[in-house]
C-alpha cells in the first residue's frame, strides 16, 4: 500500500473511533465535552497513530489489536498540545490554523479538557478484555513514556531551559523525552504484542523509534525558522520569541538540517534487523525530514 494512501486510511480509521468515543459521553458537562472534541478533532497528521498501525502491519498484526493503542496515543498527544498552548507554557493562540483551545473555551475549560483527554487515553487502553497481558504492557508503556520519565519530564526541562544556553547532549535528552517518548510509545505499544523470543525485532524497532523521535524534533525546530505560519498552522518563530534552545540556534540552520537527515537515515538502518516488510516505517522516517508542517 502506498504511503499517502495508508496515512489517509489510518487517519479515517482513528478519527472514526475517536468520534464514537467522544459522542458516547453524556452532556452533563457540555462545554467540557465540546472543548475535548475541538482539541481532539482539530485535524493534524495523526503521525503517532500512523506509527502504531505501520508497526502492526510490519509485524503482521491485525489492526483490531492496536486500534485502542492508536486512539490512546492520539488522546495523549491532543491533551499535551492543549496544555502546551496555554499561557503558562508556550502561550500559542493558534493551533492548526485555528484558535487554540484556551483561546476558544477559556483557560479553565482548556485545562480540564486536557486532563479529560489524558484519562480517556487509558479508558481506550483498558477496553481490551480479550488480552489482559497486552493491556497491562500498553498501559505501562504509555503511562511511563507520557509522564515524568518521558513527555512531561521533557516539557519541564524545556521550560527550565528557556533563556539558557544548553549543550547538544542536554538538548538531545530534553527532546528525547518531550517529543521522542510519545513516538517511542507509538511503536512500542504495537511491538509489545511480539513474542518474548523476538527481542531482536523489538530492540530494532525501539532504536528506530528513538531515532525517528529525534529527527522529528530537529525538523520541527528547522520548520520554526523556515516555515510559513499559514502552512504550519501555528505562529512561525515561536521558539525564538520564547528564547528556547533549539537545534538551529545551537548548530546553525544548515547543520541542524544535516543532523535531521542523518538521524532519519540511522532510523531506517535500524530496521535492517527486522525481517518483515518495514517499508511504511522507512518512508515515515524520510517523511519526517521532508514535511512542511
Amino acid at each position: 500500500m502506498e504511503f499517502k494512501e495508508f496515512f489517509s486510511l489510518i487517519r479515517s480509521r482513528v478519527d472514526a473511533r475517536l468520534k464514537i468515543k467522544i459522542d458516547s459521553l453524556d452532556n452533563d458537562a457540555a462545554d467540557l465535552k465540546e472543548a475535548m472534541t475541538y482539541g481532539l478533532m482539530l485535524g493534524g497528521k495523526r503521525s503517532r497513530p500512523f506509527l502504531v498501525y505501520a508497526t502492526a502491519k510490519a509485524l503482521g498484526l491485525d489492526f483490531s489489536e492496536v486500534d485502542n493503542a492508536a486512539c490512546a496515543v492520539e488522546c495523549i498527544h491532543a491533551y499535551s498540545l492543549i496544555h502546551d498552548d496555554m499561557p503558562e507554557m508556550d502561550n500559542d493562540e493558534l493551533r492548526r490554523g485555528l484558535p487554540s483551545v484556551h483561546k476558544k473555551f477559556g483557560q479553565a475549560t482548556a485545562l480540564l479538557a486536557g486532563d479529560a483527554l489524558q484519562t480517556l487515553a487509558f479508558e481506550f487502553l483498558s477496553d481490551n478484555k480479550n488480552n489482559p497481558c497486552a493491556t497491562i504492557k500498553m498501559v505501562s508503556l504509555l503511562s511511563t513514556l507520557a509522564g515524568y520519565k518521558g513527555m512531561c519530564g521533557g516539557q519541564a526541562m524545556d521550560l527550565a531551559a528557556e533563556g539558557c544556553a544548553v549543550g547538544l547532549e542536554t538538548m538531545q535528552l530534553l527532546h528525547s523525552k518531550k517529543t521522542g517518548a510519545l513516538i517511542c510509545a507509538s511503536v512500542l505499544m504495537a511491538a509489545s504484542l511480539l513474542d518474548e523470543s523476538e527481542s531482536t525485532t523489538y530492540d530494532a524497532l525501539h532504536t528506530y523509534a528513538k531515532k525517528v523521535g529525534v529527527a522529528f524534533q530537529i525538523w520541527d525546530d528547522v520548520l520554526d525558522v523556515i516555515g510559513d505560519t499559514s502552512i504550519l498552522g501555528k505562529k512561525a518563530g515561536s521558539d525564538i520569541s520564547l528564547d528556547k534552545s533549539t537545534y538551529p540556534s545551537l548548530l546553525g540552520l544548515d547543520k541542524a538540517r544535516e543532523l535531521a537527515i542523518e538521524t532519519a537515515s540511522e532510523a531506517v538502518e535500524a530496521l535492517d534487523a527486522v525481517a518483515s516488510d518495514t517499508s511504511l516505517l522507512r518512508e515515515f522516517a524520510l517523511f519526517c525530514v521532508q514535511r512542511d508542517h
